[in-house]
């Protein structure tokens, strides 16, 4: 297992080179970078916009500072002096060819430095830090209700696969999972967050502004009450996924011959179903965990966030790719992928806990 570790580690490093050298010539060369955004809002707001990006130190100064006007290659740049172009290029990097550019961004990142925001004046790393607690808030808790009510809801309804129960449940289940997660939250807030009907819950952020002065039992209510509609709107898609892919799964295990020969040795169904069928039908479920535990921390919380005012990585991410916030959008890219590759190593060694026939390293060698 050692070997096979090591193997997977090692293979990390081309994948999340692979990963980003995509990456970085699809968004580096697409239109409206961060200097194609610089000259819009010149053209808009004047020289506030230079004063936003120079931060106040180092400052590029103003167009007019720069002499008789000349072209530039950048749309909407006529009229704007080409040394101040220059200027704008070499403070966002856009000076060195793409190739250094990209082999400076990979060295900076190995040693987990992801520079600064073009638009923000503040460190990637504490950005990503300041939007983590909602995001990780609403990920750990979508996972659990997902893993914790769903694998018990589909084994009893493979268990009784065609009864009444599995019929009704089957179908609020689909409906649930028909229905988009934002119509959802828009429903609830109309319901219970003081829409047209009853106001139990509030509507912005994370906690209350009094939350600091609230014993431990009210931090952890308070805490609570802003989350319980957030994670409904989130968890009906997961649940109603996890829900029916367990169910199959076990379905698939018990028809197999191996379960009769348990029950014809005289196992009850229990010892039958959580001793045998536990462990080869839960291997499935394991397998899309990496992708479960990515989504649900990192993806498709986007509406949900602004929905309910919640200042997460879903709107970090939306609002860096709209602005060209390389720095940004590349940091969380680079953080994301090799938590999903370790996540996916993490996935394969506990396939190996809930089942010791399987082993990695033959199946490589094979």
């Amino acid at each position: 297992m050692g070997a096979y570790i090591l193997r997977r580690l090692l293979l990390m490093i081309p994948t999340i080179v692979g990963i980003m050298a995509i990456s970085f010539a699809v968004i580096q060369f697409a239109p409206g970078g961060p200097v194609e955004q610089v000259i819009a809002q010149l053209t808009g707001e004047g020289d506030s916009a230079i004063d936003r990006i120079a931060g106040g130190g180092d400052s590029v100064g103003s167009a007019q500072d720069f002499g008789d006007p000349g072209s530039s290659d950048y749309r909407g740049a006529q009229g704007l002096d080409p040394e101040f172009i220059a200027k704008l290029e070499a403070q966002f990097g856009f000076d060195k060819p793409p190739l250094e550019r990209f082999g400076l961004m990979m060295w900076n990142y190995i040693r987990f430095d992801f520079g600064e925001s073009y638009f923000r004046s503040i460190d990637v790393i504490d950005l990503i830090k300041e939007k983590m607690p909602v995001s990780i808030s609403l990920g750990i808790w979508i996972l659990l209700l997902s893993y914790v009510i769903s694998i018990p809801l589909g084994i009893k309804k493979a268990v009784s696969d065609g009864s009444r129960f599995d019929v009704w449940t089957s179908g609020l289940i689909i409906i649930a999972y028909a229905v988009p997660g934002f119509l959802v939250g828009i429903l609830l807030i109309v319901l219970f967050a003081g829409g047209s009907f009853l106001d139990w819950f509030p509507l912005r952020g994370l906690t209350s502004d009094n939350f600091a002065e609230l014993s431990l039992f009210g931090k952890i209510v308070d805490y609570f009450w802003h989350l319980a509609l957030p994670l409904i709107a989130l968890s009906l898609a997961a649940f109603a996924t996890t829900t029916l892919l367990t169910k199959n799964s076990f379905i698939d295990e018990i028809r197999k011959q191996y379960v009769t020969t348990a029950r014809a040795k005289g196992l009850s169904e229990r010892q039958v179903l959580y001793r045998h069928v536990f462990r080869n039908a839960m291997l499935i479920i394991i397998a899309g965990f990496p992708g479960a535990f990515i989504t649900a921390f990192f993806s498709g919380s986007l509406l949900i966030e602004t929905i309910f005012s919640l200042d997460g990585l879903g709107r970090l991410g939306f609002e860096s790719i709209i602005k060209r916030d390389y720095p940004v959008v590349f940091a969380t890219l680079f953080i994301f992928s090799l938590m999903g590759l370790v996540v996916g190593l993490i996935s394969d060694l506990v396939y190996t806990w809930v089942d010791p026939r399987i082993d990695f390293e033959k199946r490589d060698v094979g």
